[in-house]
């Protein structure tokens, strides 16, 4: 028997997006989740199968939910500097390209990463 599989049209996103995008040592993938509360960014080398840092907006306690995304992005920026990435390849989790998600990138960006 053939089992159907139903998937939401942000998950047909996300496995579209992911089909595309793959990281490695030298351009880690930014993964990004996003809750109703909380955004989620893990660093993943694909190839190895490791995440090199994981962060959470859990962490943070000042201003609404877009500023905590953005100054997650810039500590984001900062440690993986710190650990000698410049350049990622971002992976938006299927979610449309605006609000925290954009918040996020823009603070990773005007810390210095690059994609």
């Amino acid at each position: 028997m053939v089992k159907v599989v139903q998937r939401s049209q942000r998950n047909k996103w996300h496995l579209r997006v992911r089909a595309r995008s793959r990281g490695d040592e030298s351009r880690p993938r930014l993964s990004v989740f996003r809750s109703a509360k909380n955004i989620y960014v893990q660093v993943v080398d694909d190839k190895a199968g490791k995440t090199l840092l994981a962060l959470s907006t859990k962490m943070l306690d000042k201003g609404n939910k877009s500023e905590k995304s953005f100054s997650m992005g810039l500590s984001l920026a900062e440690k993986l500097l710190k650990l000698n990435i410049k350049t990622v390849v971002f992976d938006r989790g299927g979610r449309p390209f605006h609000g925290r998600i954009k918040a996020l990138a823009s603070g990773a960006r005007q810390g210095g990463l690059k994609f």
